[in-house]
């Protein structure tokens, strides 16, 4: 796959420009775009980017990050504080996401989508208000390992890093976490089944192929 050097300013608006093109598959108003890529990627902040740039093309959108979807710390660290397997299948609360962020999204929904449900600082439950999504209006999603739920995405965008990147912008605490992304990476293989790759070794000098 052939990789093009790009600037982060200007891979929003590109990313931005093929966004007002798409159209859910299954008549939803509301188009939902994966930003997957471990937390080191930074996949969020690409997501904010996107964003402001429908925002200057008059399309409204919501970013949502599946940290507030974090289950709480008696289920989520039952099994210890640096368990692989249960960060890779039992950290996220994905039938909240199915719950409260694609249900009311689907054709026939109210819009109405929660941004956020558990705060993993206070282990407590955020009570956010829920935030109306006009018809039209996009959700960028971002976090990791986004693309083995069969979440009902319109668009994905893989930011990756490769295996030395990943371990060098990584925390120390959570260099345990390392094994479940090269499990992802051998099960679900992100880089070949998104839509859009973003390498991001050097995080001033990205590269895409959309």
């Amino acid at each position: 796959m052939r990789l093009e050097a790009i600037t982060w300013d200007r891979l929003g608006d590109l990313l931005a420009e093929r966004l007002l093109d798409v159209k859910p598959a299954d008549g939803s108003p509301w188009p939902r775009i994966a930003f997957d890529g471990a937390p080191a990627a930074r996949p969020g902040d690409l997501a904010e980017r996107v964003g402001e740039a429908l925002r200057i093309r008059g399309r409204p959108s919501l970013t949502v990050g599946t940290d507030g979807f974090l289950r709480p710390a008696s289920v989520r660290l039952e099994y210890g504080h640096q368990d692989v397997d249960a960060y890779y299948d039992g950290w996220f609360d994905t039938r909240a996401l199915w719950r409260e962020v694609f249900g009311p999204l689907e054709p026939g929904g109210d819009g109405r989508v929660l941004p956020d449900l558990w705060d993993p600082v206070t282990d407590r439950a955020t009570r956010s208000p829920r935030v109306q999504l006009p018809p039209g209006g996009f959700l960028l999603l971002h976090g990791p390992l986004l693309l083995r739920h069969w979440f009902p995405f319109d668009l994905t965008v893989h930011v990756l890093l490769s295996p030395g990147a990943l371990r060098r912008r990584t925390p120390e605490a959570d260099l345990w976490t390392l094994p479940a992304f090269e499990r992802y990476d051998r099960e679900t293989d992100p880089a070949g089944a998104a839509d859009v790759l973003v390498r991001a070794d050097d995080p001033r000098h990205p590269a895409w192929s959309g």
